[in-house]
């Protein structure tokens, strides 16, 4: 009975065709107002939707080309992807030397080996073999059909790529800067709250920002800790704008000097900017996570805006895991989707996408709303499209990108059902919001333009997602999607694991070549 009653709550959209070349931003502007930017972690796009139908898969011939079939060192023996319904896993490892060496120059196929060989030097050699098959593991819809139900009925983006090779700070600060200046590694902030603390911080740093940017004529109210940014800040208030609001949500986030366990420091890249952090006319936009749900009830956001939703390795709604083992209970209690002991499991993880997506479609912002779901960086999973490689970094790598990421776009104006291919990253999002607010690139800021390795949010290769909308719903020829193929009914959401299911989206996730695509023997996906 409950299955039927999953089914008929489960609406769907009829998918529509490619969008035709036209300029969207005016009637973008008409309609968006509110921009919802969830920010999960450490999964590649074909650990997620490796055998979505449509997309760029592991059925594919670039797939059977990158990496598909890849060695085994430690068990001698040849492994391609399989898929896992497990959600509790082990983590592999995504510093940035890591992932240029499991990408290869662009082959793809040095995942399982790299990183077998960078395990053994703590684990013995059977979970060194765990983590480095585990590179390999893909999910689909029977363990997160919430995402696959969003990619569904929204729009699916099947060549964005993370915008850093490595782990996850040097993303979230391109995220909110279009670069990362010379960070590189998850060393903390060089100021507070922390949770947990490092033996040493990052250097403050000094470039502009999406936040910068934001400011308007509120620019003149930042006073502390602008060297570096002194003349962008002049140029923003001298442009007569009003400032536009902007939130970063955060859990285990208390105050400035307080966070809870589980705040992950140095996934706010907020905290990473002295004259973000040391300034109240930024920092004031900082709040816990669980803060906006009453705002999106009670409709007391301000008119527009840009908010960022961050979960974290505890999280506080009270979400358990459905696997009753000790182990994964006390464990596994995260919902930023951080695979690995002490984070996430998936199903909590998508179930913190979902209430964030139920609270906008039930408010009355989804009218007007954009909501954008991705992850920081791929996690150290294997993906098999070689990703864009740019100029040079100052530690002699290329900037250019990492793997791909899952990427969702819901919006009442989005195109149901697509899958569209431009290429582009995190940035992405910042040029986005860059050309829906009527901002100048920070590229193009006094203290930014010129210099040999800056902001990329003014490149013209980098999608501005605008691929992601329909026309005819901008122009009011077709009607908006409905909230209520967006809401997945609080029962569902809350229950670990979900029954909701491949079957009742009506989706078959595609075959491989090598099905049935099954763990290797002896495989265990957490130790």
């Amino acid at each position: 009975m409950l299955f039927a009653v999953v089914l008929a709550a489960i609406p769907h959209v009829s998918p529509t065709p490619a969008a035709p070349k036209v300029d969207l931003l005016p009637a973008l502007r008409a309609h968006v107002k509110h921009v919802f930017v969830i920010y999960q972690e450490n999964h590649s796009f074909d650990n997620y939707f490796g055998t979505f139908p449509g997309a760029e898969n592991l059925e594919s011939p670039e797939a059977q080309s990158h990496g598909f079939r890849q060695y085994d060192p430690i068990g001698k023996a040849w492994v391609t992807p399989f898929r896992i319904t497990d959600p509790d896993t082990a983590s592999p490892q995504q510093g940035r030397g890591i992932v240029f060496d499991k990408m290869n120059g662009g082959k793809m196929n040095a995942f399982v080996s790299t990183q077998e060989q960078v395990s053994r030097r703590k684990l013995d050699a059977a979970k060194s073999r765990d983590v480095g098959l585990l590179t390999m593991a893909h999910y689909d819809c029977e363990t997160i059909p919430f995402l696959w139900k969003y990619a569904s009925d929204f729009t699916l983006f099947d060549h964005i790529f993370s915008g850093m090779t490595g782990p996850s700070t040097p993303n979230a600060i391109a995220l909110i800067a279009g670069q990362a200046g010379d960070v590189t590694n998850d060393l903390d902030p060089a100021y507070g709250p922390y949770s947990e603390t490092d033996s040493k911080y990052q250097l403050a740093q000094r470039y502009a920002t999406l936040m910068l940017a934001l400011a308007g004529g509120d620019a003149t109210q930042a006073t502390n800790e602008t060297q570096g940014v002194a003349r962008d800040l002049g140029a923003v208030a001298a442009s007569g704008r009003a400032a536009i609001p902007w939130g970063w949500y955060q859990e285990g986030y208390v105050s400035p000097t307080v966070a809870l366990p589980g705040y992950e420091t140095h996934h706010n890249p907020v905290q990473y900017f002295g004259y973000l952090r040391q300034n109240d006319v930024f920092w004031r936009n900082v709040h816990p996570v669980a803060a906006l749900l009453p705002q999106l009830r009670d409709g007391t956001l301000p008119g527009r805006g840009i908010f960022y939703i961050k979960g974290g390795s505890r999280n506080g709604f009270g979400w358990k895991p459905a696997n009753p083992d000790p182990v994964v209970q006390a464990n596994y209690l995260g919902d930023d989707d951080h695979p690995g002991a002490n984070d996430s499991d998936a199903h909590v993880g998508e179930t913190f996408v979902a209430t964030f997506v139920n609270a906008i479609a039930r408010s009355k912002y989804w009218n007007d709303s954009v909501i954008i779901v991705t992850w920081d960086d791929p996690g150290g999973f294997y993906d098999h499209v070689p990703p864009p490689q740019f100029s040079s970094c100052p530690d002699g790598h290329p900037c250019g990108n990492g793997p791909r990421v899952p990427f969702l776009l819901i919006s009442p104006y989005a195109r149901s059902g697509a899958i569209v291919s431009d290429v582009g990253d995190e940035i992405s999002i910042l040029k986005f919001a860059e050309h829906l607010f009527d901002l100048p690139p920070l590229a193009t800021l006094p203290d930014e333009a010129g210099k040999p390795v800056g902001p990329r949010d003014a490149a013209p290769e980098t999608t501005d997602l605008l691929g992601a909308f329909d026309p005819a719903r901008l122009a009011g020829t077709a009607p908006p999607i409905l909230p209520s193929y967006a809401d997945i009914p609080d029962a569902e959401v809350n229950t670990m694991p979900p029954s909701m299911n491949c079957r009742a989206l009506g989706l078959a996730p595609v075959v491989l070549p090598n099905a049935p695509s099954t763990p290797p023997p002896n495989f265990h996906v957490r130790f």
